[in-house]
């Protein structure tokens, strides 16, 4: 199993979690377009790493990210030029990312490269700015980015900014699944048939197993094969879409059960076994570098 081990133990590189939505409720939708939902999130010990280089140019350079997105459109660079900005900071970064977070899977995969940048960079460039400071930053970069920049298993209100920590979860193994598909966010969300009224939980009944994924039904059936992978890893254990799709995931009690479903994984489909997590990778790097 590849973890997020090797990257805290090298000195320039900083990790980025991937994340699981345990439920996700749509419960209304606000005059300005937002959906207002309710979730929780928990972090894996699996994810994205990016390097730093620290510079003083001024100048943001990014290697390893997505082909088909432009650097200025990056989430990496946006962050690292906000943060720039808005401290008045003179000094650049060369960042290179190992990218293995699947793009449009529901992992936070481009949220929590933006936090890590944040985090890292903060630290990197002396700034000294709070973590409120920078979850606020996160906030226009992405409703998920705060929840990476805090860094605890959360219960998330509004639009995912609204922050109750989860210290109590289980951290089981998880075994996710990557469809060869990447859902659009945007289009799931517009969906007529999306049910925008879930009824609202309180954090016990939660915690007492209710909750489901309200987009689920939307995306198996504009992405068939979302719905080929829920109903193979149903076989096994509960499955569960996180996010907006595509990759679902069930709950293990131990690694070695997670591992010997996953070798029963039909080609081509692809997947990962994971540790659950309550606290992030990234806060204990960032502790490290503090040392």
């Amino acid at each position: 199993m590849a973890d997020l081990t090797h990257c805290a133990q090298r000195p320039s590189c900083w990790p980025a979690p991937a994340k699981l939505n345990l439920f996700l409720h749509i419960t209304g939708r606000r005059a300005d377009g937002y959906h207002e939902l309710q979730t929780a999130f928990q972090f894996l010990d699996y994810g994205d790493c990016l390097e730093f280089e620290i510079t003083g140019d001024g100048v943001i350079e990014l290697s390893g990210g997505l082909p088909d997105v432009a650097p200025e459109q990056d989430l990496i660079v946006r962050a690292a030029r906000r943060l720039a900005a808005t401290t008045g900071c003179s000094r650049g970064a060369r960042i290179r990312l190992d990218k293995r977070i699947p793009a449009g899977g529901g992992l936070g995969g481009g949220s929590s490269d933006a936090a890590t940048t944040l985090v890292a960079l903060n630290a990197l460039w002396e700034l000294g700015l709070g973590v409120d400071e920078l979850a606020q930053l996160g906030l226009g970069l992405g409703a998920d980015v705060p929840v990476f920049v805090r860094g605890f298993a959360a219960w998330a209100e509004g639009v995912g900014e609204k922050l109750t920590p989860l210290s109590g979860l289980d951290e089981p193994w998880y075994l996710v699944l990557c469809p060869a598909v990447s859902v659009s966010t945007a289009v799931v969300f517009s969906d007529p048939q999306l049910t925008r009224n879930a009824p609202r939980l309180k954090i016990r009944a939660f915690l007492s197993g209710a909750g489901s994924n309200c987009l689920q039904p939307v995306v198996v059936r504009r992405y068939p094969q979302v719905g080929e992978a829920l109903a193979w890893l149903s076989r096994h254990r509960d499955a569960r879409m996180t996010g907006s799709g595509a990759c679902v995931f069930a709950a293990f009690a131990e690694r070695e059960q997670a591992e010997s479903v996953l070798h029963e994984l039909p080609a081509p489909w692809t997947g990962f076994v994971a540790r659950g997590c309550n606290r992030s990778p990234l806060i204990r790097k960032l502790e490290q570098q503090r040392r």
